[in-house]
């Protein structure tokens, strides 16, 4: 029997979502993405969660990413929204706004997790690294198929500040960087990440991954650089696959309990 469980991806910049048929990684319907609120506060992106949900006359599991380090569904930083997410217990939030069950889990590691199942790293083994460019820079990081969570490898240091603030496609898009200079950048970036971990892959996603063909070629580092075959909806599906209990992504399940009391979002 089929299953189908509703993803959601909460970005910087958008807020989107479908059902998602787990046994294939399609979507069922036509995803909904709404324009994330500014203020991006819990209470304001809690509501369009329930608006997307409330579209597709939703009732079951959930599965949400969010742009911070996610554990145990308490969001514990808040790089590109508003600072009243960290220390949120995000999973309890957005379960009471919409009355259905709700896994978090960080937004890269979720399209890494779907990539990894439906899309390029499908059966590849070794160490896989999944970057997002979008409005920040997100990262998964694989070794043979294990997810290692929360590596938000966008805040590494590139001349003195965030990479993600130099290299992600909100960077471009700010600076009206020529795809030539883009690509160096981005080249800049995944030396570094290169140096750090040897790579085997690197699978580029996000927003900018849907002009892959604009500044891959000009890409000059030294391992397989590939755009995720996800495309943008790789979040949406890797949030679905965290909505099907016991599922579990990157260690943790939605049965674990809190290490500690989350603060009041």
């Amino acid at each position: 029997m089929t299953t189908i469980r509703m993803g959601i991806d909460i970005g910087g910049t958008g807020i989107k979502g479908a059902p998602v048929d787990l046994e294939t990684g399609t979507l069922t319907a036509g995803r909904l993405r709404v324009l994330t609120p500014e203020p991006a506060t819990p209470d304001a992106v809690a509501d369009v969660v329930a608006q997307i949900v409330d579209h597709f006359q939703w009732t079951g599991p959930i599965g949400c990413t969010f742009p911070a380090v996610v554990r145990h569904g308490v969001t514990l930083t808040a790089a590109n929204v508003d600072q009243g997410w960290v220390g949120c217990d995000a999973a309890e939030l957005l379960s009471k706004r919409t009355g259905q069950p709700v896994t978090v889990l960080n937004d890269a590691d979720a399209a890494g997790v779907a990539e990894m199942r439906f899309g390029v790293g499908r059966g590849r083994k070794g160490t896989i690294i999944m970057v997002t460019l979008g409005t920040g820079i997100g990262t998964a990081l694989f070794t043979d198929g294990i997810l290692v969570p929360n590596t938000e490898l966008g805040h590494l240091e590139i001349h003195g500040v965030d990479a993600e603030t130099r290299a992600s496609d909100a960077a471009r898009t700010r600076e009206d960087l020529t795809w030539k200079h883009y690509a160096k950048r981005v080249d800049e970036y995944l030396d570094t990440l290169v140096r750090l971990f040897t790579p085997d892959l690197i699978v580029i996603g996000g927003g900018a991954s849907k002009n892959a063909d604009k500044f891959l070629p000009r890409l000059t580092c030294s391992v397989d650089v590939v755009p995720a075959q996800l495309l943008n909806e790789a979040g949406i599906i890797g949030a679905a696959l965290s909505a099907d209990p016991p599922e579990t992504v990157g260690g943790q399940t939605d049965r674990d309990p809190p290490a500690a009391a989350p603060a009041t979002c």
